[in-house]
């Protein structure tokens, strides 16, 4: 009995060829001038807006309950988001630096992301000895809105790029 192959659709191979034809890697200036356009986020203004949001978070648990205990959760809360986070970044950064090994570099991102769960785990089992009877919602509520504040730090950089995108190609088109 002949040995049949499995059929392949002569679009694969179309698709396959095209795609490496249209793929042309970027010239010095060409990375040069899309660096600019895409500046990145600096890691110290992500941390100080997530340490605002924390103290905004605690003042507000404060005004809500009257209470400054859930003040101190809530500002503990952002504490467990922010403390973990600068330390990983902190490292992570010398394990992204030019001509670091890719391999090495992702190896890095793993072992600090892990770092940082311990490290934020830990700190959540240590409120009670740290905090005495913590206020739970006020500090899961410190906590959460610290991790995800940098969601809004990430849209405001975006919507600035394309504000000076704007402004740029509107100073160019009379040239």
């Amino acid at each position: 009995m002949a040995r049949t192959t499995p059929r392949q659709s002569s679009g694969w191979q179309d698709t396959a060829a095209a795609d490496e034809d249209a793929f042309t890697p970027l010239t010095a200036q060409q990375a040069r001038q899309w660096r600019e356009r895409h500046p990145q986020l600096p890691l110290s203004r992500v941390l100080l807006a997530q340490a605002a949001t924390g103290f905004v978070a605690a003042a507000l648990a404060w005004a809500v309950t009257g209470s400054p205990q859930a003040a101190w959760s809530a500002l503990y809360g952002a504490l467990v988001g922010v403390l973990p986070a600068a330390l990983a970044a902190k490292a992570m950064a010398r394990w992204a630096a030019p001509g670091f090994p890719p391999g090495a570099a992702l190896a890095g991102f793993f072992l600090w992301e892990a770092v940082k769960v311990i490290l934020a785990v830990g700190m959540l089992i240590a409120a009670p000895k740290i905090l005495g009877a913590p206020n739970w919602p006020a500090l899961l509520i410190g906590l959460v809105l610290t991790i995800k504040v940098y969601w809004v730090g990430l849209a405001l950089a975006q919507s600035m790029r394309s504000r000076q995108g704007q402004v740029q190609r509107v100073k160019t088109d009379g040239c």
